[in-house]
Protein backbone atom coordinates (compact mmCIF):
# COMPACT_ATOMS: atom_id res chain seq x y z
CA UNK A 1 0.00 0.00 0.00
CA UNK A 2 2.91 2.33 0.63
CA UNK A 3 3.92 2.15 -2.66
CA UNK A 4 -0.05 3.12 -4.11
CA UNK A 5 -0.02 5.96 -1.42
CA UNK A 6 3.21 7.43 -3.23
CA UNK A 7 2.31 7.51 -6.29
CA UNK A 8 -1.35 8.81 -5.55
CA UNK A 9 0.32 11.83 -3.19
CA UNK A 10 2.29 12.69 -6.83
CA UNK A 11 -0.60 12.51 -8.27
CA UNK A 12 -2.93 14.54 -6.23
CA UNK A 13 -0.20 17.06 -5.87
CA UNK A 14 0.52 17.13 -9.68
CA UNK A 15 -3.59 17.80 -10.41
CA UNK A 16 -3.87 20.60 -7.86
CA UNK A 17 -1.20 22.28 -9.54
CA UNK A 18 -3.49 22.61 -12.44
CA UNK A 19 -2.32 19.06 -14.66
CA UNK A 20 -4.99 17.35 -16.10
CA UNK A 21 -5.59 13.91 -14.18
CA UNK A 22 -6.22 11.20 -16.94
CA UNK A 23 -2.17 12.57 -18.37
CA UNK A 24 -0.67 12.61 -14.77
CA UNK A 25 -2.43 9.14 -13.35
CA UNK A 26 -1.35 7.77 -16.78
CA UNK A 27 2.51 8.49 -16.23
CA UNK A 28 2.27 7.79 -12.73
CA UNK A 29 1.23 3.97 -13.73
CA UNK A 30 3.65 4.03 -15.98
CA UNK A 31 6.46 4.94 -13.64
CA UNK A 32 4.83 1.47 -11.57
CA UNK A 33 6.63 -0.69 -13.71
CA UNK A 34 5.82 -3.89 -12.44
CA UNK A 35 3.34 -3.26 -10.25
CA UNK A 36 0.68 -5.88 -10.14
CA UNK A 37 -2.35 -4.11 -12.40
CA UNK A 38 -4.59 -4.29 -8.24
CA UNK A 39 -2.02 -1.62 -7.63
CA UNK A 40 -2.53 0.30 -10.34
CA UNK A 41 -5.93 0.07 -9.66
CA UNK A 42 -5.83 1.09 -6.46
CA UNK A 43 -3.86 4.20 -7.31
CA UNK A 44 -6.46 5.25 -10.17
CA UNK A 45 -9.17 4.98 -7.04
CA UNK A 46 -7.37 6.80 -4.62
CA UNK A 47 -6.69 10.14 -7.07
CA UNK A 48 -10.48 9.82 -8.42
CA UNK A 49 -12.00 9.29 -5.06
CA UNK A 50 -9.80 11.99 -2.99
CA UNK A 51 -11.14 14.73 -6.58
CA UNK A 52 -14.29 13.58 -6.13
CA UNK A 53 -15.07 13.69 -2.75
CA UNK A 54 -12.53 16.60 -2.39
CA UNK A 55 -14.77 19.36 -0.90
CA UNK A 56 -15.98 17.00 1.65
CA UNK A 57 -12.09 15.98 2.81
CA UNK A 58 -11.13 19.60 3.09
CA UNK A 59 -14.02 20.69 5.33
CA UNK A 60 -13.11 17.53 7.65
CA UNK A 61 -9.89 18.67 7.47
CA UNK A 62 -9.95 22.35 8.69
CA UNK A 63 -11.81 21.10 11.28
CA UNK A 64 -8.91 18.85 12.20
CA UNK A 65 -6.35 21.38 12.01
CA UNK A 66 -5.07 24.50 14.51
CA UNK A 67 -4.08 26.51 11.03
CA UNK A 68 -3.67 26.33 7.43
CA UNK A 69 -0.52 23.80 6.57
CA UNK A 70 2.79 25.81 5.42
CA UNK A 71 3.66 22.42 3.22
CA UNK A 72 0.75 21.87 0.45
CA UNK A 73 2.36 17.93 0.39
CA UNK A 74 0.94 17.47 3.93
CA UNK A 75 -2.09 18.57 3.25
CA UNK A 76 -2.40 16.32 0.07
CA UNK A 77 -1.09 13.65 2.43
CA UNK A 78 -4.05 14.03 4.62
CA UNK A 79 -6.58 14.63 2.35
CA UNK A 80 -6.08 10.92 0.16
CA UNK A 81 -5.43 9.36 3.53
CA UNK A 82 -8.73 10.55 4.96
CA UNK A 83 -10.13 9.43 1.66
CA UNK A 84 -8.87 6.09 2.33
CA UNK A 85 -10.46 6.25 5.92
CA UNK A 86 -13.57 7.26 4.96
CA UNK A 87 -14.30 5.52 1.75
CA UNK A 88 -12.64 2.79 1.19
CA UNK A 89 -12.46 -0.83 3.26
CA UNK A 90 -8.55 -1.12 3.25
CA UNK A 91 -7.71 -1.25 7.17
CA UNK A 92 -7.55 1.80 9.01
CA UNK A 93 -4.08 0.86 10.69
CA UNK A 94 -2.47 0.43 7.73
CA UNK A 95 -3.58 3.41 5.94
CA UNK A 96 -2.25 5.64 8.76
CA UNK A 97 0.71 3.47 8.98
CA UNK A 98 1.49 3.95 5.95
CA UNK A 99 0.78 8.10 5.55
CA UNK A 100 3.40 8.38 8.69
CA UNK A 101 5.85 6.91 7.00
CA UNK A 102 5.43 9.22 3.56
CA UNK A 103 5.14 11.86 6.11
CA UNK A 104 8.61 11.37 7.18
CA UNK A 105 10.33 11.11 3.37
CA UNK A 106 8.38 13.85 1.94
CA UNK A 107 8.29 17.85 2.38
CA UNK A 108 10.74 19.06 5.29
CA UNK A 109 10.26 15.75 7.05
CA UNK A 110 8.94 17.53 10.37
CA UNK A 111 4.85 16.18 9.97
CA UNK A 112 5.31 12.45 10.90
CA UNK A 113 3.60 13.29 14.15
CA UNK A 114 1.12 15.69 12.87
CA UNK A 115 0.00 12.98 10.08
CA UNK A 116 -0.31 10.55 13.09
CA UNK A 117 -2.28 12.56 15.22
CA UNK A 118 -4.11 14.02 12.68
CA UNK A 119 -5.73 10.57 11.22
CA UNK A 120 -6.23 9.07 14.55
CA UNK A 121 -7.79 12.09 15.70
CA UNK A 122 -10.29 11.35 12.82
CA UNK A 123 -10.92 8.03 13.72
CA UNK A 124 -11.96 9.11 16.97
CA UNK A 125 -13.97 11.79 15.99
CA UNK A 126 -14.72 10.68 12.71
CA UNK A 127 -18.94 10.72 13.26
CA UNK A 128 -18.72 14.22 14.41
CA UNK A 129 -16.21 15.59 11.99
CA UNK A 130 -18.61 14.18 9.52
CA UNK A 131 -21.56 15.66 9.80
CA UNK A 132 -20.41 18.77 10.72
CA UNK A 133 -18.32 19.25 7.64
CA UNK A 134 -21.48 18.82 5.56
CA UNK A 135 -23.09 22.19 7.38
CA UNK A 136 -21.14 23.61 4.70
CA UNK A 137 -22.35 23.34 0.90
CA UNK A 138 -19.09 22.88 -0.40
CA UNK A 139 -18.45 19.96 1.80
CA UNK A 140 -22.11 18.67 1.68
CA UNK A 141 -21.76 19.04 -2.44
CA UNK A 142 -18.04 18.26 -3.46
CA UNK A 143 -18.25 20.80 -5.66
CA UNK A 144 -16.94 24.95 -5.72
CA UNK A 145 -19.55 26.99 -4.07
CA UNK A 146 -19.68 29.44 -7.85
CA UNK A 147 -20.43 25.49 -9.19
CA UNK A 148 -23.58 25.21 -6.80
CA UNK A 149 -24.97 28.49 -6.83
CA UNK A 150 -25.11 28.48 -10.92
CA UNK A 151 -26.91 25.35 -10.79
CA UNK A 152 -29.34 26.20 -8.05
CA UNK A 153 -30.32 29.59 -10.17
CA UNK A 154 -30.85 27.29 -12.95
CA UNK A 155 -32.16 23.86 -11.89
CA UNK A 156 -34.21 24.58 -8.61
CA UNK A 157 -35.95 21.44 -9.39
CA UNK A 158 -32.74 19.39 -9.84
CA UNK A 159 -29.65 21.06 -8.74
CA UNK A 160 -29.56 18.80 -5.65
CA UNK A 161 -29.85 15.61 -8.13
CA UNK A 162 -27.21 16.79 -10.74
CA UNK A 163 -24.51 17.39 -7.83
CA UNK A 164 -25.42 13.98 -6.64
CA UNK A 165 -24.82 12.39 -9.91
CA UNK A 166 -21.71 14.48 -10.04
CA UNK A 167 -20.37 12.95 -7.11
CA UNK A 168 -21.31 9.38 -8.55
CA UNK A 169 -19.00 6.41 -10.13
CA UNK A 170 -20.36 6.79 -14.28
CA UNK A 171 -22.24 4.13 -15.85
CA UNK A 172 -20.38 2.05 -18.74
CA UNK A 173 -22.35 2.27 -21.86
CA UNK A 174 -22.02 0.08 -25.38
CA UNK A 175 -22.63 1.30 -28.49
CA UNK A 176 -23.92 -1.46 -30.53
CA UNK A 177 -22.41 -1.76 -34.32
CA UNK A 178 -25.64 -2.73 -36.05
CA UNK A 179 -23.54 -4.01 -38.88
CA UNK A 180 -22.25 -6.41 -36.79
CA UNK A 181 -25.09 -7.24 -34.20
CA UNK A 182 -28.01 -6.18 -32.75
CA UNK A 183 -28.83 -5.26 -28.84
CA UNK A 184 -30.53 -8.38 -27.92
CA UNK A 185 -27.95 -10.75 -29.49
CA UNK A 186 -25.36 -8.74 -27.82
CA UNK A 187 -27.04 -8.82 -24.68
CA UNK A 188 -26.94 -12.63 -24.86
CA UNK A 189 -23.42 -12.77 -25.69
CA UNK A 190 -22.41 -10.68 -22.18
CA UNK A 191 -24.51 -13.61 -20.34
CA UNK A 192 -22.57 -16.14 -21.42
CA UNK A 193 -19.92 -13.83 -20.77
CA UNK A 194 -21.36 -13.14 -17.44
CA UNK A 195 -21.83 -9.98 -17.47
CA UNK A 196 -24.89 -7.97 -16.50
CA UNK A 197 -26.82 -5.92 -18.64
CA UNK A 198 -29.55 -3.88 -19.65
CA UNK A 199 -30.79 -2.49 -22.62
CA UNK A 200 -31.02 1.26 -23.35
CA UNK A 201 -32.34 1.57 -26.87
CA UNK A 202 -32.27 -0.10 -29.59
CA UNK A 203 -28.37 0.49 -29.75
CA UNK A 204 -27.03 1.31 -26.10
CA UNK A 205 -26.09 -1.23 -23.67
CA UNK A 206 -25.45 -0.14 -19.85
CA UNK A 207 -23.25 -2.72 -18.03
CA UNK A 208 -24.32 -3.07 -14.39
CA UNK A 209 -21.00 -3.39 -13.20
CA UNK A 210 -17.89 -2.03 -15.15
CA UNK A 211 -15.14 -3.89 -16.75
CA UNK A 212 -11.93 -4.18 -18.72
CA UNK A 213 -12.63 -3.79 -22.59
CA UNK A 214 -11.05 -7.49 -22.96
CA UNK A 215 -13.81 -8.95 -21.33
CA UNK A 216 -15.98 -7.24 -23.60
CA UNK A 217 -17.17 -9.40 -26.84
CA UNK A 218 -16.14 -8.82 -29.70
CA UNK A 219 -14.94 -5.59 -28.89
CA UNK A 220 -11.27 -5.70 -30.74
CA UNK A 221 -13.31 -6.50 -33.96
CA UNK A 222 -15.69 -3.14 -33.59
CA UNK A 223 -19.01 -5.02 -32.50
CA UNK A 224 -19.45 -2.51 -29.44
CA UNK A 225 -17.53 0.72 -28.55
CA UNK A 226 -17.64 2.57 -25.30
CA UNK A 227 -19.89 5.82 -25.13
CA UNK A 228 -22.14 7.07 -22.72
CA UNK A 229 -25.78 6.87 -23.90
CA UNK A 230 -25.86 10.64 -24.34
CA UNK A 231 -23.50 11.27 -26.66
CA UNK A 232 -24.69 8.31 -28.46
CA UNK A 233 -27.53 10.88 -29.77
CA UNK A 234 -25.46 12.93 -31.53
CA UNK A 235 -25.25 11.02 -34.52
CA UNK A 236 -28.75 9.82 -34.85
CA UNK A 237 -30.10 13.53 -34.32
CA UNK A 238 -28.18 14.88 -37.38
CA UNK A 239 -30.55 12.42 -40.29
CA UNK A 240 -27.57 11.15 -41.90
CA UNK A 241 -28.08 9.98 -45.14
CA UNK A 242 -25.52 7.91 -47.55
CA UNK A 243 -22.91 10.25 -49.68
CA UNK A 244 -23.71 13.09 -47.63
CA UNK A 245 -20.13 15.29 -47.12
CA UNK A 246 -19.85 15.53 -43.52
CA UNK A 247 -17.32 17.46 -40.99
CA UNK A 248 -17.25 16.19 -37.24
CA UNK A 249 -15.47 19.44 -36.29
CA UNK A 250 -13.47 19.37 -32.69
CA UNK A 251 -14.05 15.07 -33.46
CA UNK A 252 -11.14 13.69 -30.58
CA UNK A 253 -11.31 11.19 -29.41
CA UNK A 254 -13.52 9.87 -32.47
CA UNK A 255 -16.35 8.38 -30.35
CA UNK A 256 -18.85 10.44 -32.43
CA UNK A 257 -16.59 9.96 -35.64
CA UNK A 258 -17.49 6.27 -35.25
CA UNK A 259 -20.95 6.76 -34.67
CA UNK A 260 -21.68 8.37 -37.54
CA UNK A 261 -19.76 6.10 -40.11
CA UNK A 262 -21.72 2.90 -38.57
CA UNK A 263 -25.21 4.90 -39.48
CA UNK A 264 -24.37 5.51 -42.72
CA UNK A 265 -21.88 5.45 -45.66
CA UNK A 266 -20.88 9.24 -45.14
CA UNK A 267 -17.71 11.11 -46.84
CA UNK A 268 -16.62 12.01 -43.23
CA UNK A 269 -13.71 14.63 -42.54
CA UNK A 270 -12.78 14.86 -38.84
CA UNK A 271 -10.97 17.38 -37.54
CA UNK A 272 -9.42 17.98 -34.56
CA UNK A 273 -6.49 21.06 -33.51
CA UNK A 274 -4.63 18.68 -31.86
CA UNK A 275 -2.46 16.04 -33.57
CA UNK A 276 -1.90 13.70 -31.15
CA UNK A 277 -5.53 13.25 -29.85
CA UNK A 278 -6.41 12.84 -33.65
CA UNK A 279 -4.22 9.87 -33.97
CA UNK A 280 -6.96 8.85 -31.06
CA UNK A 281 -9.20 8.92 -34.09
CA UNK A 282 -7.77 7.35 -36.28
CA UNK A 283 -7.18 4.43 -33.71
CA UNK A 284 -10.85 4.11 -33.04
CA UNK A 285 -11.98 3.74 -36.70
CA UNK A 286 -9.13 1.21 -37.71
CA UNK A 287 -10.90 -0.86 -34.46
CA UNK A 288 -14.34 -0.59 -36.27
CA UNK A 289 -13.00 -0.94 -39.71
CA UNK A 290 -14.41 2.40 -40.81
CA UNK A 291 -12.70 5.16 -43.13
CA UNK A 292 -12.28 9.05 -42.43
CA UNK A 293 -10.06 12.22 -44.21
CA UNK A 294 -8.53 12.66 -40.64
CA UNK A 295 -7.22 16.49 -40.75
CA UNK A 296 -5.42 18.30 -38.03
CA UNK A 297 -7.21 22.09 -38.16
CA UNK A 298 -8.35 25.30 -35.89
CA UNK A 299 -12.42 24.63 -36.81
CA UNK A 300 -12.75 28.91 -35.93
CA UNK A 301 -10.42 29.62 -38.76
CA UNK A 302 -10.75 27.06 -42.22
CA UNK A 303 -9.20 29.30 -44.13
CA UNK A 304 -6.42 27.06 -43.04
CA UNK A 305 -7.72 23.80 -43.82
CA UNK A 306 -11.20 24.00 -45.89
CA UNK A 307 -10.94 22.74 -49.31
CA UNK A 308 -13.76 25.34 -50.35
CA UNK A 309 -16.54 22.42 -50.55
CA UNK A 310 -19.66 22.41 -48.56
CA UNK A 311 -20.96 20.14 -45.99
CA UNK A 312 -24.54 18.68 -46.06
CA UNK A 313 -24.34 18.08 -42.35
CA UNK A 314 -21.60 19.73 -39.48
CA UNK A 315 -21.23 18.20 -35.95
CA UNK A 316 -19.87 20.82 -34.10
CA UNK A 317 -18.81 19.34 -30.67
CA UNK A 318 -17.82 22.33 -29.55
CA UNK A 319 -14.61 22.42 -26.58
CA UNK A 320 -16.98 23.34 -23.69
CA UNK A 321 -16.46 23.31 -19.68
CA UNK A 322 -17.10 19.88 -19.29
CA UNK A 323 -19.18 20.10 -16.85
CA UNK A 324 -22.06 17.37 -17.30
CA UNK A 325 -19.31 14.94 -17.64
CA UNK A 326 -17.24 16.00 -13.78
CA UNK A 327 -17.88 11.99 -12.65
CA UNK A 328 -15.31 11.25 -15.05
CA UNK A 329 -12.95 14.03 -14.51
CA UNK A 330 -13.80 14.99 -11.13
CA UNK A 331 -10.46 17.06 -11.82
CA UNK A 332 -12.79 19.49 -14.10
CA UNK A 333 -14.26 20.85 -10.48
CA UNK A 334 -11.62 21.96 -8.91
CA UNK A 335 -9.06 23.89 -11.91
CA UNK A 336 -12.58 25.23 -13.44
CA UNK A 337 -13.48 28.74 -12.58
CA UNK A 338 -16.25 31.26 -12.93
CA UNK A 339 -14.78 33.01 -15.79
CA UNK A 340 -13.78 29.91 -17.54
CA UNK A 341 -17.19 29.98 -18.95
CA UNK A 342 -17.49 32.99 -20.45
CA UNK A 343 -14.19 32.06 -22.15
CA UNK A 344 -15.67 29.10 -23.79
CA UNK A 345 -18.83 30.59 -24.64
CA UNK A 346 -16.60 32.90 -26.40
CA UNK A 347 -14.70 30.15 -28.10
CA UNK A 348 -17.88 28.35 -28.89
CA UNK A 349 -19.45 31.51 -30.71
CA UNK A 350 -16.61 32.09 -33.10
CA UNK A 351 -16.43 28.14 -34.12
CA UNK A 352 -19.91 27.99 -34.77
CA UNK A 353 -19.99 31.21 -36.95
CA UNK A 354 -17.37 29.53 -38.66
CA UNK A 355 -18.36 26.75 -39.26
CA UNK A 356 -21.98 27.69 -40.16
CA UNK A 357 -20.48 29.22 -43.48
CA UNK A 358 -19.35 25.86 -44.55
CA UNK A 359 -22.37 24.37 -44.36
CA UNK A 360 -24.45 24.03 -47.69
CA UNK A 361 -28.03 25.35 -48.33
CA UNK A 362 -30.22 23.12 -46.77
CA UNK A 363 -27.49 21.39 -44.47
CA UNK A 364 -27.74 20.86 -41.21
CA UNK A 365 -25.45 21.74 -38.21
CA UNK A 366 -25.90 20.06 -34.25
CA UNK A 367 -24.37 22.36 -31.77
CA UNK A 368 -23.22 19.99 -28.71
CA UNK A 369 -21.62 20.19 -25.47
CA UNK A 370 -21.01 17.99 -22.14
CA UNK A 371 -22.07 20.97 -20.25
CA UNK A 372 -24.59 21.59 -17.94
CA UNK A 373 -24.43 25.93 -18.18
CA UNK A 374 -26.75 27.75 -19.86
CA UNK A 375 -24.13 30.27 -21.03
CA UNK A 376 -22.84 27.27 -23.34
CA UNK A 377 -26.17 25.83 -24.35
CA UNK A 378 -29.36 26.84 -23.98
CA UNK A 379 -28.53 30.79 -24.58
CA UNK A 380 -25.35 30.12 -27.11
CA UNK A 381 -27.94 28.77 -28.84
CA UNK A 382 -30.97 31.35 -29.09
CA UNK A 383 -27.76 34.18 -29.74
CA UNK A 384 -26.46 32.16 -32.75
CA UNK A 385 -30.01 32.03 -34.11
CA UNK A 386 -30.53 36.19 -33.58
CA UNK A 387 -26.82 36.22 -35.18
CA UNK A 388 -27.65 34.64 -38.36
CA UNK A 389 -31.08 35.00 -40.16
CA UNK A 390 -30.88 31.96 -42.30
CA UNK A 391 -30.36 29.50 -39.31
CA UNK A 392 -33.64 27.52 -38.35
CA UNK A 393 -34.37 25.74 -35.11
CA UNK A 394 -35.50 22.12 -35.64
CA UNK A 395 -37.02 20.48 -32.89
CA UNK A 396 -35.77 17.53 -31.24
CA UNK A 397 -37.43 14.69 -29.89
CA UNK A 398 -37.58 14.35 -26.09
CA UNK A 399 -35.49 14.53 -23.31
CA UNK A 400 -32.58 16.06 -26.44
CA UNK A 401 -34.88 18.78 -26.95
CA UNK A 402 -34.15 20.57 -23.49
CA UNK A 403 -30.77 20.18 -21.50
CA UNK A 404 -30.16 16.80 -20.65
CA UNK A 405 -28.58 16.29 -17.05
CA UNK A 406 -26.68 13.55 -15.51
CA UNK A 407 -28.55 10.70 -14.04
CA UNK A 408 -27.94 6.95 -13.58
CA UNK A 409 -28.24 6.21 -17.36
CA UNK A 410 -26.04 8.73 -19.13
CA UNK A 411 -24.07 12.05 -18.53
CA UNK A 412 -25.05 15.91 -19.15
CA UNK A 413 -25.25 16.96 -22.68
CA UNK A 414 -26.78 19.59 -24.84
CA UNK A 415 -27.91 19.58 -28.59
CA UNK A 416 -29.48 22.33 -31.01
CA UNK A 417 -29.95 21.25 -34.52
CA UNK A 418 -30.17 24.18 -37.24
CA UNK A 419 -30.72 24.09 -40.62
CA UNK A 420 -29.83 26.32 -43.16
CA UNK A 421 -32.50 27.90 -44.74
CA UNK A 422 -32.27 28.56 -48.78
CA UNK A 423 -31.58 24.54 -49.86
Amino acid sequence: MLAVQKAALKVIGEVLAGHNLNEVLQQAQQRMGDALPGERAAVQDICYGTLRHLGLLRAVLKQLLQKPLDEPVLEQLLLLALYQLRFTKAAPYAIVDHAVTLASRTGSGRGKGLVNAVLRNYLRQHEALLAKAEHDPVGRWSHPAWWIEALQAEYPQHWQSVLEAGNQHPPMTLRINRGHTDVDGYLRQLLEAGIAAKALDAGAIRLLQPVGVDRLPGFADGWVSVQDWGAQAAASLLDLQAGQRVLDACAAPGGKTGHMLELADVQLTALDSDAARLQKVAQNLQRIGKNATLLQGDAGEPAGWWDGKPFERILADVPCSASGVVRRHPDIKWLRRHSDVAKFATTQAKIIDSLWQLLAPGGKLLYATCSIFPQENRLQAEQFALRHADAERLPLPQPYAEQLLPDADHDGFYYALFRKQGG
